[in-house]
């Protein structure tokens, strides 16, 4: 993955060539005191790669974004640039794998790599209360944290579907799936506006009110 995100970052693309790409791996972004923390699956190679952003700078991050704002999570519905201003008020987003994966879809073994960082990230955030996983490679990472850990047996239990909820502990987060705002999804129907603001006011919902 490293080598394909110095190459898409050195190549570009034809409307971003005015851009000195990220090109690296893509931190996750925002509020360290969270409750909802969003999990997608990968950099896109000309958004978060271009950008340093998690989900910002192309079609996933618009639609992400733009929910989010509706949601009261994030202070303006656009994400464009690290330097744009956005912040997120009680959400965190971060991503199961760290660099942009060719075809975005990254190898069993990558994403094996990537996860002790995004454990950290999870020991980081106390207050979590609610984790939104967007799309089944996010949902089943997640999981096999979990299982690692011995909060829960097996996987087996635990089916992906859109708005399905599992409370995993009486303490725990709640895991809530969502279908992923790919453009697959989003140009397919599969995945409507509506559908993933119905999943994130249900976020807002269980985690109380926004500071």
């Amino acid at each position: 993955m490293r080598d394909h995100c110095a190459h898409i970052a050195a190549v570009k693309r034809r409307a971003y060539l005015d851009w000195e790409y990220w090109g690296k791996p893509v931190p996750g972004f925002g509020d360290p005191q969270a409750r909802v923390l969003i999990l997608g699956l990968a950099p896109g190679a000309h958004g978060s790669n271009r950008t340093g952003r998690m989900f910002t700078g192309d079609e996933s991050g618009n639609w992400l974004y733009r929910v989010l704002h509706r949601a009261g999570f994030a202070s303006q519905s656009t994400s464009v640039s690290r330097g744009d201003g956005l912040t997120l008020r009680s959400a965190y987003i971060t991503a199961a794998a760290r660099c942009a994966p060719p075809g975005n879809k990254p190898l069993p073994e990558e994403l094996r790599n990537c996860r002790p960082f995004l454990e950290r990230e999870i020991d980081l955030l106390p207050n979590v209360k609610v984790v939104v996983a967007l799309g089944k490679i996010a949902f089943d990472a997640y999981l096999g944290i979990l299982k690692s850990r011995g909060a829960i047996a097996s996987r087996a239990p635990f089916a992906f579907g859109h708005q399905r909820e599992y409370r995993i502990a009486p303490a725990g987060p709640v895991l809530l799936a969502s279908y992923h705002p790919s453009q697959q999804n989003t140009s397919t129907g599969k995945l409507t506006e509506k559908m993933l603001l119905d999943v994130f006011r249900r976020a807002h919902k269980l985690a109380g009110p926004i500071d």
